[in-house]
């Protein structure tokens, strides 16, 4: 066939994708075209969003060829899909190889913070990671604003009261905040990955600093001096725990803790890690929230008895 007789076939050819590979990555033999001297392991490493010049001038001569309510179809079919495939988790890079157990349905390395969060709407390991505590943070945010807008009568203190409530729904929104956009974008590369990373462990310090504030308002309401011992320990241990979860050693895989419960797509034991904290932190809300009810109803006197 000749080149003229190609080129009017041309959309019935199948154009290659071009997959790039990272440094150090060899071709093998079994792509077409190269000969039995490449050896060497092909890890297919895909780059999110990568795709030939031909493959480029293929999709847009057969797109145009469509009827109008064919191209719609065939965008939303482009969006939702993307331009990558999941890769099981031996041919991940070692950065990203953090859960041995979870074999399958990992994302490729995609160096584009646009892919990573488009990302989100496809199923994957970090799926339901990420809405997890993506949903959690929309929810506590908008119980922070109805909290703090309570008219001030429902409070003995309303200043005082609202910013142990604050400072406790800040904890959890900085939390929840920092864990779904880790799990989104840990796989754009490592610098992002380790950035990230840290910011979810400082999250967690956050969240239980946060959580203890309400509680020792209101368990030691008539008793400041113990109150004011507790939250400086508790905080002196969560600085403490974000210095140390700063350092990159403890990144590593090799401090990652044995799962509990097999891994896989969905319900593996960091997702129900997840929706464990956000259920947590409800409870501990409805706690506290019970706390300051009390001590509204009281009248927010003290006695000698509870003073002592």
């Amino acid at each position: 066939m000749n080149q003229t007789a190609e080129n009017r076939l041309g959309c019935s050819r199948t154009p290659e994708p071009d997959i790039r590979l990272r440094k150090g990555h060899q071709l093998d033999g079994t792509r077409r075209g190269d000969n039995d001297s490449h050896q060497g392991n092909l890890e297919p490493v895909l780059e999110a969003s990568v795709l030939s010049s031909h493959h480029k001038k293929f999709r847009a001569t057969s797109v145009a060829t469509l009827r109008k309510p064919q191209r719609y179809l065939i965008f939303f079919f482009q969006v939702w899909e993307g331009r990558w495939r999941v890769i099981p988790h031996d041919v991940l890079p070692d950065w990203l190889k953090d859960n041995d157990f979870l074999l399958h349905g990992h994302r490729p390395p995609m160096p584009s913070f646009r892919a990573c969060f488009k990302s989100i709407f496809r199923i994957h390991t970090e799926t339901g990671n990420i809405w997890t505590h993506l949903l959690g943070c929309v929810f506590f945010l908008c119980l922070g604003i109805f909290y703090m807008f309570r008219p001030n009568i429902s409070f003995v203190a309303p200043l005082q009261e609202k910013v142990v409530f604050g400072l406790f729904f800040l904890g959890a929104i900085l939390c929840l905040s920092f864990s779904w956009l880790f799990h989104t974008v840990y796989c754009h590369s490592e610098g992002v990955s380790r950035l990230f990373s840290k910011l979810d462990y400082s999250g967690i310090a956050l969240l239980i600093m946060g959580s203890f504030v309400p509680w020792l308002y209101y368990s030691f309401y008539c008793n400041p001096q113990p109150c004011f011992i507790y939250l400086i320990v508790i905080c002196v241990l969560g600085i403490a725990a974000i210095i140390v979860s700063q350092w990159d050693m403890f990144a590593t895989p090799q401090y990652r803790g044995v799962r509990a419960v097999p891994p896989s797509l969905q319900f593996h034991s960091h997702q129900l890690f997840h929706i464990f904290v956000v259920a947590g932190a409800f409870v501990h809300f409805h706690g506290v929230s019970n706390l300051q009810e009390f001590r509204f109803m009281i009248g927010g006197g003290c006695s000698e008895e509870d003073a002592l």
